[in-house]
């Protein structure tokens, strides 16, 4: 983990995030999911013009983690009005964490987390909220071993699959 680097992504990574975008996704997910399915969230989600978009946002911001200048997962966050669901100005979403297959236990995520959770306390958030899938029992553990308890749940839309994702919260301050 100690030669792992995060750097903050820019329009000129655009093709870099829909390659690690897509291939985590698709790790994480295609065995509990349809090809038709993944194939349309894949094409919808990390299209060019969708990253585009959220990369040119100022309120959402990705990250890499680099190895030896190889991008091994990346980290997506949201501030204000960017985030999915509850919009709070007191607030930071995790919208994503991601970690190709092959670096999974070896502490790529947690520092992408940290990453997210120092961002949260630079930009006085009172909190850090999230969604995870409830059959992402690897993310869930992950969480809640890091402080998040469940508040809510939602339903996330995977082509025509409704799922069911557990709301998560971390109070920063009280």
């Amino acid at each position: 983990m100690e030669n792992i680097q995060l750097k903050k992504v820019t329009l000129n990574d655009i093709d870099q995030l829909q390659k690690i975008g897509r291939q985590t996704f698709f790790e994480t997910f295609a065995e509990s999911n349809t090809e038709e399915n993944m194939k349309e969230y894949l094409e919808k989600s990390f299209s060019t013009e969708k990253l585009h978009s959220e990369l040119n946002n100022p309120n959402s911001e990705f990250y890499f983690a680099v190895e030896e200048d190889t991008v091994i997962g990346y980290l997506k966050i949201n501030f204000g009005a960017s985030q999915t669901e509850l919009k709070d100005d007191k607030a930071l979403e995790i919208e994503r964490i991601y970690v190709l297959k092959e670096f999974h236990g070896k502490k790529v995520g947690q520092l992408l987390y940290e990453k997210a959770i120092q961002i949260a306390k630079e930009t006085k958030a009172d909190y850090v909220w999230l969604g995870v899938w409830e059959e992402n029992h690897r993310a869930l553990a992950f969480y809640k071993k890091n402080g998040f308890v469940e508040f809510d749940k939602h339903i996330f839309r995977l082509g025509n699959d409704e799922q069911t994702d557990i709301m998560m919260k971390l109070q920063l301050k009280l």
